[in-house]
């Protein structure tokens, strides 16, 4: 994925990763609601997205649909903390998360299984 979003974008493609292809408008009536953002902001905000060709918009009524997944941002963002602080480092990352806070027994269950499942 080429596309670089900043935070306030994420914003933007949260809702509609969250309730799927939605106005403009609606975006706008969460965004206000949930971080108190005005229309002009979030209208900003969704034409960057489009011309970064994360959204895609059609008529009637500013419809919007995402043009990549929560899944891809999440991967990219990963690989680029993991290539900028640990090296490129995979392991590193996770001994820093793993040391960071004490973590439950079902946590450590679900870590288990998740490295199980790559091996």
């Amino acid at each position: 994925m080429d596309v670089k979003l900043f935070d306030s974008e994420l914003k933007v493609m949260d809702v509609l990763w969250r309730e799927g292809d939605t106005t403009a408008k609606h975006i706008s009536d969460v965004l206000g609601e949930e971080v108190g953002w005005n229309k002009n902001t979030t209208y900003t905000l969704i034409k960057r997205c489009i011309g970064k060709g994360a959204i895609e918009r059609s008529e009637p009524k500013f419809m919007c649909h995402a043009l990549i997944s929560k899944e891809e941002v999440q991967k990219a963002e990963t690989d680029e903390l993991i290539n900028k602080v640990y090296d490129g480092s995979a392991d590193k990352l996770f001994a820093a998360l793993l040391g960071s806070k004490k973590l439950s027994k079902e946590q450590i269950d679900n870590l288990k299984k998740i490295v199980g499942e790559l091996s």
